[in-house]
């Protein structure tokens, strides 16, 4: 499939040429010994050694960019060419171009119309131009605060967390079918974080989990993760992994998997308008779909094309999912003390309704012949701990399927 952006590369690698030492984040940073936590174990390491195993992530992750801007939030977000995002180190995918992005799926039933999110970093009227995309720089200070240099970027299992704690959920699952999307109008909040290393979202899943083959899943939706990004700002977040979250995947861009083609959306950037308790309500509508003809899935956002997991990455994804899931999650990084107080969604329980609770809705699968399906009757629900965090559903004609969901973690209930 030729590649739209063709056209905008000969105008822009003059630029590179000229700037790409000038442009290209470097960061150095020197030290002497120090006490280094490295997989829940203390060990003495050289800081030398440890800044070059830093310095060597960071120039693998920024790329050379052609303009920068500085976000009112604090973030750097350098406008990187097309074709040198991180996705085009994989050896499948190096010398190639993105593709075209696909039709969309047919509409069955009513159209809805949705306003474009506002993200912090284009809030003044910045943006990247043609043939480049957004891409959120990352700091030597991002990759410190993560729990080990390898994994920077990673999901904690909860095989792999040493608190013994993990994941919680509360959300509506479908399954016994197969599936090629899903599309959701997801409410925006920003709950509060207890522990830097916590963190709560709100998303959608699509998943291929098939005995004796390895677990595919891609994610998307909004979260709130201080140890990742440093702040207390909900953000544009994707996720992906081929291997159950064992080694393969990552937060967005900070690994070689999704491909970027929008120059207007920057997946890690904070979103700029958030819901209030009993006031304005803000959200974004997300896609997650199959393409029929490359089997690659692209993500949408309001309507706009973001990108595309290829085919090649997400192997058991290449036909259909066997699983869509929709809702909250938190994770607990804490080994002792009484449960976590960081909340999941709008961090009230479901049973308070609009204004209050966090909610998905619009909730609609796309089919084979890829069309949307509104008409879902066997929506199943799930939380681990009611008490911490709950979800309940509903269907009017209106939202079509929806749920409620979250809740404060930690009270007397959920001790």
């Amino acid at each position: 499939m030729r590649s739209s952006y063709g056209h905008e590369i000969p105008t822009i690698i003059s630029i590179l040429v000229l700037s790409f030492f000038l442009f290209s984040p470097i960061f150095v940073v020197k030290g002497s010994e120090k006490l280094w936590q490295e997989n829940g174990t203390s060990v003495l390491v050289d800081e030398s050694k440890k800044m070059k195993l830093i310095n060597a992530q960071l120039k693998k992750i920024n790329k050379p960019f052609v303009k920068s801007i500085e976000s009112p939030d604090g973030d750097i977000i350098d406008c990187v060419l097309i074709h040198l995002q991180p996705a085009f180190d994989l050896p499948k995918l190096r010398g190639t171009m993105p593709m075209d992005p696909p039709k969309l799926p047919k509409e069955h039933g009513k159209r809805r119309t949705s306003s474009r999110v506002k993200q912090a970093w284009s809030s003044n009227g910045e943006s990247c131009p043609n043939g480049t995309i957004p891409i959120r720089r990352t700091s030597a200070s991002d990759i410190l605060r993560s729990r080990s240099i390898s994994k920077f970027g990673k999901k904690i299992s909860a095989k792999n967390n040493s608190s013994g704690r993990g994941h919680e959920h509360a959300l509506g699952y479908l399954l016994g079918k197969q599936y090629h999307g899903i599309k959701a109008t997801v409410n925006v909040w920003a709950p509060n974080i207890a522990h830097k290393d916590d963190f709560s979202n709100s998303q959608i899943w699509v998943i291929s989990d098939i005995p004796n083959h390895d677990l595919n899943v891609i994610e998307a939706g909004w979260m709130v993760y201080p140890g990742l990004f440093g702040d207390n700002s909900p953000r544009l977040f994707i996720y992906w992994t081929n291997d159950g979250f064992q080694k393969s995947g990552c937060y967005n861009l900070l690994c070689s998997g999704f491909v970027q083609t929008s120059n207007e959306i920057s997946v890690g950037a904070a979103i700029a308008e958030i819901s209030t308790y009993s006031n304005s309500q803000f959200n974004i509508d997300l896609m997650m779909y199959k393409d029929p003809e490359t089997r690659n899935w692209w993500l949408s956002m309001d309507s706009h094309m973001i990108g595309y997991w290829p085919s090649a990455l997400i192997r058991e994804l290449a036909d259909h999912a066997t699983m869509i899931q929709f809702g909250g999650e938190v994770f607990d990084s804490q080994a002792s003390g009484g449960h976590t107080s960081t909340q999941m969604g709008s961090g009230h329980f479901p049973g308070e309704g609009f204004g209050k609770a966090s909610f998905i809705k619009n909730i609609e699968l796309v089919d084979g012949e890829n069309t949307s399906i509104p008409d879902l009757s066997d929506i199943i629900l799930g939380a681990e701990k009611p008490n911490c965090y709950d979800v309940t559903s509903g269907y009017n004609g209106i939202w079509d399927n929806y749920i409620f969901f979250g809740g404060p973690g930690n009270n007397p209930q959920c001790p």
